[in-house]
């Protein structure tokens, strides 16, 4: 049986398992063409490969790219990426310049409410090229500042709080660019997880298919079924392909397991009816 996951994460990004690991992860978990959309880099995406020849596994280059647009962040995930395209690297690479200069804000920040040594922290869970706030929760939770991950974010890393710090990151035009530059296939990364309202929503992609996005993801880690029929409404009537990833970063995270979603409605188009096998 054929099994798509079309979003997941490694250490190159804030998944906890390394590219090998995580395609051993999926290949245990029943899934046959696994995309590694780590945030704003591709640096796993060549050892994946290679663990991916030897496991059997169909490895689906990607990408996942932080998007300012209208006060809000946004993912876009790109597939089938071509990981050698200038244009694309030059994109991420300034997006990683940004995290950097973030993270050490985050620090600042968190260094004046009484929580020193935070940037040290967080860099020893984060990889050479990322750190996010994933990783400053991690030493948080470690330091004994709050109890879980989800007990650092309400307190620590959200607007209002102590650690946080708004994002300006890529421009939903720009994303769409290096995505199609690279010859891939730009998606809405999970859609419903945006606090927004259904109106900015629908603007939100009817913008993106205008600057010529291909998808969205209609079934994702943790999203309940009426997101999905509502997911897959908006992909109908914007012509988009639909997508399917479990947004994968940790073992830990029983409700985002790799393969783990519910199947894609059948009115819509997967994405993969498009890719030549």
């Amino acid at each position: 049986m054929t099994q798509f996951d079309l979003h997941t994460h490694s250490t190159a990004s804030d998944g906890s398992l390394t590219p090998e690991a995580l395609v051993s992860r999926a290949k245990q978990q029943g899934v046959t063409h696994l995309a590694l959309t780590d945030h704003d880099g591709t640096e796993g995406i060549r050892q994946a490969m290679k663990e991916a020849l030897s496991q059997d596994l169909v490895l689906i280059p990607g990408v996942e790219i932080s998007v300012s647009w209208h006060g809000a962040t946004v993912h876009i995930v790109g597939l089938q990426i071509d990981i050698d395209n200038a244009a694309l690297q030059e994109g991420l690479s300034a997006l990683r310049d940004y995290r950097r200069q973030r993270a050490i804000d985050i620090a600042t920040r968190l260094e004046k409410a009484g929580i020193p040594g935070a940037y040290e922290g967080a860099s020893q869970y984060a990889s050479e090229t990322m750190m996010g706030r994933v990783h400053f929760a991690r030493f948080l939770v470690e330091k004994g500042y709050a109890k879980d991950m989800k007990d650092v974010f309400k307190r620590f890393l959200v607007r209002n709080k102590p650690g946080y710090v708004s994002g300006n990151w890529a421009s939903l035009e720009e994303t769409v660019n290096w995505i199609n530059a690279a010859g891939g296939q730009a998606v809405i990364a999970h859609p419903a997880r945006y606090k927004m309202t259904a109106t900015k929503r629908r603007k939100l992609v009817a913008e993106f298919k205008e600057l010529g996005g291909a998808g969205i993801e209609v079934a994702s880690g943790s999203q309940h079924p009426e997101e999905v029929r509502t997911m897959a409404r908006l992909a109908t009537e914007f012509d988009l392909l639909a997508s399917a990833g479990s947004d994968f970063h940790s073992p830990d995270n029983s409700y985002t397991e790799l393969g783990k979603m519910t199947d894609l409605p059948p009115n819509v188009t997967p994405i993969w009816s498009t890719w030549v096998n």
